[in-house]
This record gives C-alpha cells, sequence and structure tokens, in this order.
C-alpha cells in the first residue's frame, strides 16, 4: 500500500475525543486533523512526536488531512486503523500468508452473523469458506511484545463468538491481527487490558477459530504486511 500524494511530516500537539488530533505543521500552524483510530493508542499519543499526515485533496471534506503514522522512539508506528483490510488483502494476494493461500476467490466486507460483516471472505470449491476478521495491532509496552488490544473491546469480543458459530457450521475462521509497526517479533493478547476479549479468544480458539500475526514493515511511502510472527499462549497454526 502505497501514500500517493506523499505524506507530510508534523509533530503532535495532541490527540482527543477518539477520532481528532491536533498536529503542528512546518510552517509552524496548528491544524486539527482526523484519527482514524478508536482505540487508546496507549504509549503513541505523546506530545511532540513525529507524526505523518495525508492530504485527502478534498477541500469540502471537513477534515482534509488523516493521520497515519506516528514515530516512537525511532519506530514508525501506522495509526490509521482503515487500512489494515487492505494489508491484509495485498498480502494474500502476494502469497504471504500460507495459511490463507490457494483460494478461488477473495471478497471483502461481506454480511454475516447477526447484522456483522467479515473483513475477507475466501472461497474454493474443494474448501470450506474461510472467513477471515482483521484486527490491527500497534500496541508494545515489553519490548518485541507486540499486543492487542490496547483498551476495552465489547465489538471484538462480539466478532469472536460470531466467528465460532461458522466453525460449527462447517467453515473456516481466522482472527488476522495485522501489526502496524517491526519492532517486535511475537504477539499475545493483553489480557489483563481486557479479559472479556481474552476469555472470548480462548472460547473461539476452542472451536476451532484460528489466529495469525502478521507485521508490515511501516515508512512514509507506504505500509506492507511482510512477516509472520509467533503467537504467544496458542498452539500453532
Amino acid at each position: 500500500m502505497q501514500f500517493d500524494p506523499p505524506l507530510i511530516k508534523t509533530r503532535l500537539v495532541e490527540r482527543y475525543k477518539r477520532f481528532l488530533a491536533d498536529v503542528e505543521m512546518p510552517s509552524g500552524e496548528i491544524i486539527t486533523v482526523h484519527c482514524a483510530n478508536p482505540g487508546s493508542m496507549l504509549g503513541l499519543t505523546d506530545p511532540g512526536n513525529n507524526a505523518w499526515i495525508s492530504d485527502s485533496q478534498n477541500p469540502k471534506r471537513k477534515l482534509r488531512y488523516s493521520l497515519e503514522i506516528i514515530e516512537v522512539d525511532g519506530v514508525m508506528v501506522g495509526i490509521n486503523t482503515s487500512h489494515p483490510n487492505k494489508l491484509a488483502k495485498e498480502a494474500i494476494e502476494a502469497n504471504r500468508i500460507p495459511q490463507l493461500s490457494g483460494y478461488e476467490t477473495l471478497k471483502t466486507e461481506v454480511k454475516y452473523g447477526e447484522n456483522s460483516r467479515i473483513d475477507i471472505l475466501l472461497q474454493d470449491v474443494h474448501k470450506p469458506d474461510t472467513y477471515v476478521e482483521v484486527k490491527n495491532v500497534h500496541f508494545i509496552r515489553t519490548p518485541g511484545l507486540n499486543e492487542f488490544p490496547d483498551s476495552v473491546t465489547a465489538r471484538g469480543a462480539k466478532h469472536l463468538d460470531e466467528m465460532a458459530r461458522e466453525v460449527e457450521k462447517g467453515n473456516r475462521a481466522v482472527m488476522l491481527y495485522v501489526i502496524q509497526r517491526n519492532d517486535g517479533d511475537r504477539f499475545q493478547f493483553a489480557s489483563d487490558l481486557d479479559p472479556n476479549y481474552f476469555e472470548a479468544f480462548q472460547r473461539a480458539h476452542a472451536k476451532g477459530v484460528e489466529a495469525i500475526a502478521i507485521r508490515c514493515n511501516v515508512g512514509i511511502e507506504g505500509i506492507e504486511a511482510v512477516d509472520l510472527l509467533q503467537i504467544n499462549d496458542i498452539k500453532s497454526i
């Protein structure tokens, strides 16, 4: 996934009200940009961090610019949660995820369950339908260890239960955790921050829901999902 037009380097002033952030432009002007991230962004929002924004080039949009990348301790971290679905699709189509290769068709945003949409549906006449739920990851508090979630996600727990029901129907269900930073080498669940989500994952995994974690290379030119990581505390898939 490439950024076009090129990103603009700014400095973070404040992130607030979940979907808003103020940044200082190279000119010194302070502007408000859209922050497409419903999570807490724990550990990323210190004032003064380098931050890169994209320009929609749409003067009619309420907030013309969007926050894309924050630099923390020299590490580029992608924070836009609208990107992981595209990153996952690109990685699957490029055969970077062997567990999800070899399907005839790939569809996105397909209705399923109780008023939900699955991020990616893989289908093949010789295989069960495979439901892929994509989650964005950018939280590290222990060096090298990526964690999810960084705040309570009741919606995420609901999706896990719906994925488990698909397995019970004879389909395949996979949680795909897309890590928008490259300084970690393993992944685990932040069970202390959201024990309900961890319990929901344990229930779903016991019924056959799989999990895959893939790490991205993040740069101001673009983001690419490239490396599969070990997931702690569950059986290898």
